[in-house]
């Protein structure tokens, strides 16, 4: 079986939280016997295809930017030419080109999207694309949710409930191999010995700048981990209480793993439903760690159970958090009591082999082929 990916950005120009989410589809339904490709856009493709990582990752030229939206000529034909080769299609979704070129160039080949989130930021532009976006949703065989709780808050998804299916998302653990000795002693002399970690792009919506304001107001260490568009503006806030407050940057995952080990707890603020998952949080229970997240009516609660795996909190509410925070730093053995479940919710729900074995069952389905049990 064949299946073509097709999403606008995706290794090497980015690897974020749905190029990830491709990246393990692709390789864990490879077992069995899923040939995979990925079409997107890229600014300067040195390569119409490179192979990574057992599967092929094509390219077509970007034209412009508009709205966070990548326009390309180049696609069309690319997607013609790759999906006749297919026997699934599969969208991953929110990308108005990617509605535009299955309705222009039908595939004729069954389809599934994964619905990774509504469209949150662009309100005025979202009335001009809704006729195009219900039309794509209308028009392809499955849609995926990430989680239950993004089904039922969703009013798109809402519209299409009878062909939506749940299929969260999952991380595979051998790709996260642990710190070495040498690793973890070099954090260790740069970051005291009791901190709270954040990682994840720095964006509007991550709630970040809350995060400082509670780290001032309980005095408790907090480690950020990642660079982005608030950058700046989260380090000027941070400055009076910069002796707390340690932003390390964009850093390779060994060290990411480093930090995941050693820290106190995870906490993750995003405060705005464009944060439609939170794959750091599964991060995060794969490492054993007590979760802080807000309560958003998405992925992130479930992921994170309240008084479970961690603490679900109110967004925006800084005295909120702060209490969290101090609560899991306090509580050593509730603390570890939350980090136990949180690694018992990883294995049960989110690792890469149960998303992918969903996804290839699925698969099955809409081809008539017959799931093999491996």
């Amino acid at each position: 079986m064949r299946v073509l990916h097709f999403f606008k950005t995706y290794w090497p120009d980015t690897f974020g939280g749905v190029e990830r989410t491709i990246h393990a589809i692709a390789k864990g339904t490879a077992k069995y016997g899923v040939e995979s490709d990925v079409l997107s856009l890229s600014k300067t493709p040195l390569e119409n295809s490179v192979e990574f990582d057992g599967h092929m990752a094509h390219k077509a030229k970007l034209d412009f930017e508009f709205a966070s939206t990548g326009f390309s000529h180049e696609a069309f034909g690319r997607f013609r030419e790759l999906s006749q080769k297919a026997d699934v299609v599969h969208y991953h979704f929110p990308w108005p080109v990617m509605d535009l070129v299955h309705l222009t160039v039908p595939p004729g080949k069954p389809t599934v999207v994964t619905y990774h989130s509504d469209i949150v930021k662009q309100k005025v532009l979202l009335q001009f694309y809704k006729p195009l976006m219900f039309r794509f949703l209308k028009s392809v065989d499955r849609i995926v949710a990430t989680s239950p709780n993004y089904l039922m808050s969703s009013d798109v998804l809402e519209r299409f409930k009878s062909k939506t299916t749940v299929i969260p998302l999952g991380l595979d653990e051998a790709d996260y191999p642990k710190a070495n000795d040498a690793v973890l002693a070099r954090w260790r002399g740069r970051l005291p010995d009791r901190f709270l970690l954040f990682v994840g792009v720095l964006r509007y919506y991550k709630g970040v700048h809350i995060l400082l304001e509670a780290a001032k107001r309980n005095g408790l260490d907090v480690v950020i981990v990642g660079n982005g568009p608030m950058e700046t503006e989260l380090k000027r806030a941070a400055e009076q209480n910069s002796h707390k407050i340690h932003f390390l940057g964009s850093l390779p995952d060994s060290d990411k793993v480093a930090l995941l080990e050693l820290c106190t707890a995870f906490v993750f603020p995003s405060h705005l439903r464009s944060e439609a998952f939170g794959l750091s949080l599964v991060e995060a229970a794969m490492f054993g760690k007590p979760m802080i997240s807000c309560e958003i009516g998405t992925g992130t609660s479930f992921v994170n159970l309240d008084k479970q795996t961690g603490f679900v909190v109110p967004p925006n509410d800084v005295d909120a958090l702060s209490n969290a925070m101090t609560r899991i730093c306090e509580d050593e053995a509730k603390a570890a009591v939350m980090g136990v479940a949180a690694r018992n919710r990883y294995v049960a729900c989110f690792t890469a082999d149960k998303m992918c074995s969903a996804y290839h069952r699925l698969y099955c389905e809409l081809t008539g082929a017959i799931a093999s049990n491996r």
